[in-house]
């Protein structure tokens, strides 16, 4: 067998080889994931806001938020805990002019309350504390007392699961940021 034979045989075999890959890479590339606002999933709907690639308007122009449910409550508030800068957040336009950083968790829980309640929890995502004469940012919650009324939520949350009876004395049975000297505002 002659080298050149060799050679050709082998640059031959490898050129298959390299077609047979760029025939596949299309099938095995990344694909943008899109997601569905009628029936959201919490998972997509992180990595999104994380990423900055949520598409929060209609094409009208107006902000539209996910149709989340109660079902959903729980996997929001394991999301809750990461405190990371979002660029943007659907229907959160006071947060903006505001000057104060939209964080993750604190928009989930914006979130959270908004299924709780039926209705926008506020006209943005950002706690204030109770005594707040607007809705600056002095007023706005710290890391560690937006991880506090992740807890808070959370308690709401697990306790949620057992039913309201005419023996419940709790009075924050159902409000979580009760006696935490925060709300929405």
């Amino acid at each position: 067998m002659k080298k050149t034979d060799w050679i050709e045989r082998l640059l031959y075999r490898w050129s298959c080889l390299i077609g047979l890959a760029l025939l596949f890479l299309p099938l095995a590339s990344c694909t943008e994931e899109v997601f569905d606002y009628e029936h959201p999933d919490v998972e997509i709907f992180v990595k999104q806001l994380k990423d900055g690639n949520l598409s929060a308007q209609n094409p009208d122009g107006t902000g539209q938020m996910p149709k989340f449910a109660v079902k959903d409550i729980g996997e929001l508030l394991e999301y809750a805990d990461d405190l990371s800068v979002i660029p943007s957040f659907p229907l959160a336009p006071v947060s903006y002019s505001a000057g104060g950083k939209l964080r993750l968790g604190e928009c989930l829980l914006w979130t959270v309350e908004t299924i709780r309640l039926g209705h926008n929890a506020s006209m943005g995502c950002k706690m204030v504390h109770v005594d707040a004469e607007n809705y600056e940012g002095i007023y706005f919650l710290s890391d560690e007392e937006v991880k506090d009324a992740v807890a808070r939520y959370r308690h709401w949350w697990e306790n949620r699961k057992y039913p309201r009876t005419m023996w419940t004395v709790d009075p924050c049975w159902n409000e979580p940021l009760c006696g935490s000297g925060y709300m929405w505002w």
